[in-house]
């Protein structure tokens, strides 16, 4: 199981008149000489290095399993899967990776990880926490300077759970800054953070990520120059694009003014640019570089990935740590390994002295980020410029759930050599709608009829790929159609985290004696959901219980008749959803009830 996953990146160029766009061959001899530097090894090494990395994570992403945890040797650069059985390491050995047998597996791990963070609530000096895969076992990070009596009961307690204990003498934390030269932006009045990854959305819209605590304010002018001058555009729009909690540290800037384009080249310092050429997921010992304002561009290596570290305001989970340096300013600033993306900078110590900590610095995953907005990375060639080649054909189409009124759909991502910005689906030979993401929802439909579905990606430069094959599909026969209601709405299942989903119904009367609710959903472990209906009379109705050693998926559309008393159809329900295991990603795609 995993929390998170990773597509693609680029770093704005800030500068006075806009968002430069500079041309810069990838890999080159300057970002050679940038982990030459960092990492103290020749520039011989440095650049076999990148190679053997990008051949492992070829091989990542063709493993047909990540067993108890997955990283690369430190020193021959090899991907190793940590596997309890011999048929799994025989799997993983056929896929070109090297099986290490261990006696722990992934939920015995996550489950590990769960017992943690539940004693280490409030915990004076706890900082952080989460899986080591090389070691089979939970890293529990402290502070000695913050330590009290209960940090001593909680050590004695995690002690006798089989953990291990790193400490240190301070604390990371999210490193926001003051005006600095080179390239800062700005939330309204307050000092720089560091521009992130630009993006677009559906209908082109620009933006860019960054830290999701340089973005808190919600419709909060973002300037490109101290003293609120050169507007970029507007931060947090709607106040529903930052996240700073247990779910991540991240946040989209609206680049709203007409001076400012994209660039797919990062600020690299005094270095040569260089050009993002796709995106990665962190793995433990990868080497990764990242640009921000204060500390330039800095290289270390990734420690440990899908950890959980406790600011001062809270818990973040999912981040990863590096030995990189960073200071404050730095925040919201590009990660990248080699060429290809891998994060948002969230924080680190205070000081690069002596430096090249285990913890050093930390990063959110990028590409969680483009999925909670629906948002594509731009990766160069602008809004197009020259580019001509269209998407691949989008794969596996399929439905999710079908009413009397309703088809759910999904599919496979289509690739680009620039970047997706969207699918339109057809019904028949007509557009029937369109979508950033890879589901959609036909409504209005006729009953107990059938219709031909097809789908086709574009780019931000408009092309368009070939159809997706034909699917048929026929809807029900309307019975209850009348009192079916639905909420379309994608919402993110995270780890302990739970999430309501309102349906509006406009019934009236009392309900049948039974009601139906269909559930269509994407999560790598059923076994960890609690999913509850909630009335609008404040009634909670069980549909699936936690609870489960051994993790599957979740069946796509699940239907559950829930037997109800008394209830009124009207009114506001609910689906409740709560992730109490550790490790997991999904999300929900759509439900209805029956009334």
């Amino acid at each position: 199981m995993r929390r998170r996953s990773v597509p693609v990146i680029a770093v704005l160029a800030l500068g006075i008149a806009g968002l430069s766009a500079p041309a810069a061959a990838a890999a080159d001899d300057d970002l050679i000489a940038s982990i030459s530097r960092d990492l103290k090894m020749s520039r011989a090494e440095a650049r076999t290095a990148l190679a053997k990395q990008d051949a492992a994570q070829r091989t990542v992403e063709r493993l047909p399993e990540r067993g108890a945890g997955v990283w690369l040797d430190a020193k021959s650069g090899a991907v190793v899967v940590a596997v309890t059985d011999p048929a799994a390491a025989t799997r993983i050995r056929a896929a070109g990776a090297e099986p290490r047998m261990v006696s722990r597996s992934r939920a015995d791990l996550d489950r590990l990880v769960g017992k943690i963070g539940d004693l280490a609530d409030n915990v004076p000096g706890v900082i952080g926490w989460g899986v080591d895969p090389e070691g089979n076992d939970v890293l529990v990070r402290v502070d000695t300077t913050r330590t009290t009596a209960a940090t001593h009961a909680f050590l004695v307690r995690a002690k006798a759970l089989g953990v291990r204990v790193r400490e240190s003498a301070g604390s990371p934390s999210p490193q926001g800054g003051e005006i600095r030269p080179g390239n800062p932006w700005f939330p309204g009045p307050l000092g720089n953070c560091s521009v992130g990854f630009p993006a677009v959305d559906g209908s082109g819209g620009k933006h860019f990520l960054t830290a999701g605590h340089c973005t808190t304010q919600p419709n909060q002018p973002a300037y490109g120059a101290a003293g609120q001058q050169n507007r970029i555009g507007t931060s947090n729009t709607g106040g529903t694009r930052s996240v700073f909690s247990r779910e991540g540290d991240m946040g989209v800037v609206a680049v709203t003014e007409p001076a400012w384009a994209l660039s797919a080249s990062v600020n690299t310092y005094g270095s040569a640019p260089v050009t993002v050429t796709g995106s990665t997921e962190p793995l433990v010992n990868q080497i990764v570089c990242h640009s921000g304002v204060t500390t330039g561009w800095q290289c270390g290596r990734v420690t440990s990935v899908n950890q959980t570290i406790n600011y001062a305001s809270g818990p973040i989970d999912g981040v990863s740590f590096t030995t990189a340096c960073s200071l404050p300013g730095d925040s919201g600033g590009a990660w990248l390994a080699g060429t290809r993306a891998v994060g948002l900078h969230s924080g680190g110590y205070s000081s690069c002295s002596p430096g090249n900590l285990p913890d050093q610095s930390l990063f959110q995953p990028v590409n969680e980020a483009l999925r909670k907005w629906n948002l594509t990375l731009y990766t160069g060639g602008g809004g197009g410029g020259g580019d001509t080649q269209a998407p691949s054909v989008p794969g596996n189409l399929r439905t999710t759930g079908v009413t009397s009124t309703s088809v759910s759909l999904a599919w496979n991502a289509s690739t680009d050599n620039v970047g997706v910005t969207g699918y339109d689906v057809y019904r028949g030979a007509t557009l029937a709608t369109s979508t950033a993401g890879t589901t959609a929802t036909l409504t209005g439909l006729t009953p107990a009829t059938s219709y031909q579905i097809t789908v086709r990606a574009r780019d931000a430069a408009g092309n368009v790929s070939a159809a997706s094959g034909s699917l048929t599909v026929r809807t029900a026969d309307g019975t209850g159609g009348a009192r079916t209601f639905a909420n379309d709405t994608n919402f993110p299942i995270q780890d302990y985290q739970s999430l309501y989903s309102p349906v509006s119904s406009t019934a009236t009367g009392a309900t049948t004696s039974s009601v139906r609710v269909e559930v269509t959903a994407q999560h790598t472990c059923i076994e960890d959901l609690d999913i509850y209906l909630l009335s609008p009379s404040g009634r909670w109705y069980a549909l699936h219980q936690y609870g489960g050693y051994v993790c599957h998926p979740f069946p796509g559309t699940a239907t559950y008749t829930v037997p109800v008393s008394g209830e009124q159809a009207g009114g506001t329900w609910n689906l409740w959803i709560r992730d109490s295991g550790y490790g997991d990603t999904g999300y929900l795609d759509r439900w209805s009830i029956t009334l």
